[in-house]
């Protein structure tokens, strides 16, 4: 692996959009295709191509919006939330969840994900890539 610049690039899937943000050389490029619901990977593929990233060089960080909307809208499958030690019942509490932003005692409703189904782990990572509990 000598002599490879390693190439870091972030890909968020979505339901209209695949975002690419990569990272190399100590600068930030960005990059957008559209979203290929029936087939994701194709859109992930050509983002890849459309940037000139080769795999030997590449690591990539992935994230979908798609199962994020999808369990926040109650219209997929069961769902398990997991979290690091401590965020187990951010779901739970939902502080931006309100209609008026400012009701400081809102009436309750229910979690995208119920209780039981909310488990903690631990491990954290500082922000330069340390490990701050394992």
């Amino acid at each position: 692996m000598s002599g490879i610049r390693i190439k870091l690039v972030g890909i968020n899937t979505g339901g209209t959009f695949t975002d690419f943000v990569l990272w190399q050389n100590g600068a930030l490029q960005a990059h957008k295709v559209l979203s290929t619901p029936q087939a994701p990977e194709a859109a992930i593929l050509q983002g890849i191509r459309e940037l000139g990233l080769a795999a030997e060089d590449l690591r990539i960080i992935h994230n979908s919006t798609v199962a994020t909307n999808t369990a926040l809208e109650g219209k997929g499958v069961r769902t398990l939330y997991v979290a690091n030690r401590g965020l187990g019942d951010l779901l739970t509490i939902g502080r931006q969840a309100r209609e008026n932003l400012y009701d400081l005692q809102p009436p309750a409703r229910r979690p995208p994900v119920p209780p039981e189904l909310c488990w903690e782990t631990g491990g954290r990572l500082a922000a330069d890539g340390s490990w701050v509990s394992p």
